[in-house]
């Protein structure tokens, strides 16, 4: 029973924390909004003055709107490499025969979810026990 009872719980935590981040990317406050709510939350907290708040949302509006301009920037980075690779992808295919490409498919998948590096340890430990191994 007690062990019944922790697994729902588990669940439940789980299931809240999906959906919580689920939520998270929808409905995202523009910079000026998000700048209104901080500086709001710190005149309550702060007993902040007319004249601070407005500086401080002058300091807290110029921020997210720095903020806002990096993640455009981390963005159009990410799929520049994204692009990068696919038409590396492509080129490496046109080179390949059918059934190297299947083989090199398999191996790309094979490498998926192993971390950063895609599986390169691996291919690290592989590759020392061909050439005759030692922990060079």
């Amino acid at each position: 029973m007690k062990n019944w009872m922790i697994a729902t719980g588990l669940l439940l935590m789980i299931s809240v924390s999906s959906i919580a981040q689920q939520k998270r990317g929808q409905d995202r406050p523009d910079p000026e909004q998000r700048a209104k709510m901080i500086t709001e939350r710190m005149a309550e907290q702060l007993g902040l003055s007319e004249e601070q708040k407005a500086k401080i949302l002058a300091i807290n509006l110029e921020n997210a709107q720095q903020r806002e301009a990096q993640m455009a920037e981390r963005k159009a980075k990410m799929e520049a490499r994204k692009d990068q690779a696919k038409n590396q992808d492509e080129a490496i295919n046109q080179v390949l025969t059918e059934e190297q490409r299947k083989k090199w498919v398999e191996i790309k998948e094979s490498r998926t979810g192993k971390g950063p590096r895609g599986g390169m340890i691996q291919d690290r430990e592989e590759f020392r026990k061909r050439r005759g191994g030692g922990n060079n």
